[in-house]
């Protein structure tokens, strides 16, 4: 799942001909520019294929591990640090993500350094020093279980629910992003490139589970960096280093586009259409701690590690990473602004979506072109398969052996997972079709993260830090949150009775919306129903003590620099500090 956004509309299109950079019609259907296509050959078809082999080898490897279905669905609680630390920013790192956000850059410049500085690491350091011990501690295989130990089933099973569709729908629009890319950068038919991603996201997690995918992610973060360094090395090379790639863009697109907060006072006019306090609130809370806090698929990565101590860590070290990728998608970004002066508009054919794939076709040799279109599939599949492990826990553990088939042998519910993984990956197939119906792949995915993951996170921040927050109060507030996002986009941003200026800024307010409603249902509800006892409160709200935070430390988890605050207060103060060469 790509890094949330909340941008003006048409920030990032995949799409082509010469339309200007606002809105798409509706309904067109998404793809890249043509003429993008690479000069590839039978090195960089080689480098593909040992990368698929490799990928496999990794999931028959791991299926050796697989003996219980907390092997399966959680490896076991058995993996380090470090390893699912890069398995959680690799899970993020998505293609539609690289090619978004560079697309971001090259329309609106220096100002994408927020999606990561402050619609990042201020949640991953929250999540790591505040909600893993909850979560670890508790001892749950997913995040809405931890809502069926706070609240009741019937929270459980709508956060199941909604948690599901959501994930389905995500991998498909990995999958559609994919098609995409492949049909123009190697000729492949859409439907061919959907089948063989599918097929092969499939095989790795129907053999080895989570380890199997939390392992290809580790490697996929070192195939994305290897794709995305050269580009962004050879394209500064290309326009004279970062000087002359600031000076060109100050003359052709004035000097805010290379700062990150220029023009964004109250009452400022700019292309981001936000100010610092919408960003700093908008993004740096609702969103971005509703994505990273209560998103599975990010949080499963860290319930698989060995201990709390490792489990607190997963995003702390993640977040040094996210610090530092921004400048391999943004740099991009800049430099096709540069090279090609009208991108993005009516002048050029180029859309800002094809930033990425141009300075491929451009820039890099056979060999390591190969290795960058290997990045580019490394990502989605990444993205795809962060999705599909967690639907299959969550279908699994939290609808299908709790509700439908109960009390079953442990081997029973291994081989569900393995069925619903299937079904699973050919329900991605599907919806990946459906997002071909949206113009503006991130206004798509903005728009999922506004109807779930806001919802769910109001509701884990009133009942993790409010004792009094009642049984009923979190199914009330879930259902109220979404219904009050959902109503926001289709009725009163969709009909017009409220004149919304754009998609995304029509999903920033369907968050805000989701999260005001779900907090003051919440409140109402607690106040008019019985709260739950204090004893069955341990270790799930603040200022109680959970039973599993009490384990001994792990050798070596002692060391100074391995201390979460330590981590956490350090990755922030970095973010804080990458600012200031931007902030002048």
């Amino acid at each position: 799942m790509p890094t949330p956004t909340c941008l003006a509309d048409g920030a990032v299109h995949l799409a082509s001909g010469p339309l200007a950079s606002g809105p798409l019609a509706s309904g067109a259907t998404a793809h890249l520019a043509e003429g993008l296509r690479l000069p590839t050959n039978g090195l960089d078809y080689t480098i593909l294929g040992i990368y698929f082999v490799v990928v496999l080898g990794i999931g028959f490897a791991a299926k050796r591990s697989v003996r219980t279905s907390l092997d399966f669905f959680l490896s076991g609680r058995s993996l380090p640090a470090w390893v699912t630390g890069l398995a959680f920013v690799s899970a993020n790192l998505g293609a539609t993500e690289i090619l978004g956000m560079a697309a971001n850059s090259a329309q609106y410049g220096v100002y994408t350094v927020h999606w990561y500085w402050i619609g990042a690491i201020p949640a991953m350091v929250f999540l790591g020093l505040v909600m893993m011990p909850f979560y670890y501690g508790s001892k749950v295989r997913s995040v809405p279980e931890f809502l069926l130990l706070r609240f009741d089933k019937w929270a459980h099973l709508l956060s199941s629910i909604l948690f599901a569709f959501a994930a389905i729908l995500i991998a498909g629009v990995n999958l559609y992003s994919l098609a995409i890319v492949v049909e123009a950068l190697l000729g492949w038919p859409q439907w061919v490139a959907i089948v063989v991603a599918g097929f092969f996201v499939l095989a790795y997690i129907t053999l080895g589970g989570l380890s199997s995918a939390i392992y290809n992610e580790v490697l996929q973060f070192f195939v994305i960096l290897a794709a995305l360094i050269p580009i962004a090395v050879l394209g500064l090379h290309r326009v004279g280093g970062w000087n002359g790639l600031t000076d060109s863009l100050d003359k052709s697109h004035g000097t805010h586009f290379t700062t990150a907060w220029g023009g964004t006072g109250i009452g400022s006019d700019n292309p981001l259409g936000a100010n610092w306090l919408t960003i700093v609130l908008g993004l740096g809370f609702v969103l971005s701690f509703g994505y990273w806090t209560t998103n599975f698929a990010e949080v499963q990565r860290a319930l698989s590690a060995k201990n709390l101590s490792a489990a607190r860590r997963t995003p702390l070290i993640a977040a040094y990473p996210k610090i530092f990728i921004v400048f391999l998608v943004m740099i991009p970004g800049l430099v096709a602004a540069v090279l090609v002066p009208k991108i993005g508009t009516s002048g050029s054919d180029l859309q800002y979506n094809d930033a990425i794939p141009y300075l491929m076709q451009e820039l890099l040799p056979n060999g390591v072109l190969g290795i960058a279109v290997t990045g580019l599939l490394a990502a989605f599949m990444a993205g795809m398969a962060a999705n599909v492990s967690s639907f299959n826990t969550v279908f699994t553990t939290d609808i299908w052996a709790k509700y439908v088939v109960k009390d079953r042998e442990d081997a029973y519910y291994i081989r569900f997972g393995r069925l619903i993984t299937v079904i699973g990956v050919l329900a991605s197939i599907g919806t990946a079709f459906l997002a071909s119906s949206f113009s503006n792949i991130m206004s798509y995915l903005q728009t999922l993260f506004s109807f779930f993951n806001v919802p769910m996170f109001v509701v884990f921040i009133v009942g993790m830090f409010w004792k009094r927050a009642s049984v009923k109060s979190g199914f009330w507030g879930l259902l109220a949150g979404t219904t009050a996002a959902m109503v926001n986009y289709f009725v009163i941003y969709k009909q017009g009775i409220i004149g919304i200026p754009s998609d995304q800024g029509a999903n920033f307010v369907s968050a805000i919306a989701g999260f005001v409603a779900g907090a003051v249902v919440m409140v109402a509800v607690s106040l008019f129903t019985a709260p739950k006892p204090a004893q069955d409160l341990q270790g799930l709200v603040y200022g109680t003590r959970s039973p599993g935070a009490a384990e001994p430390a792990a050798t070596g988890d002692d060391a100074w620099y391995r201390k979460p605050a330590l981590l956490g207060w350090g990755a922030l103060i970095l973010a804080a500090a990458c600012y200031i060469p931007f902030s002048f």
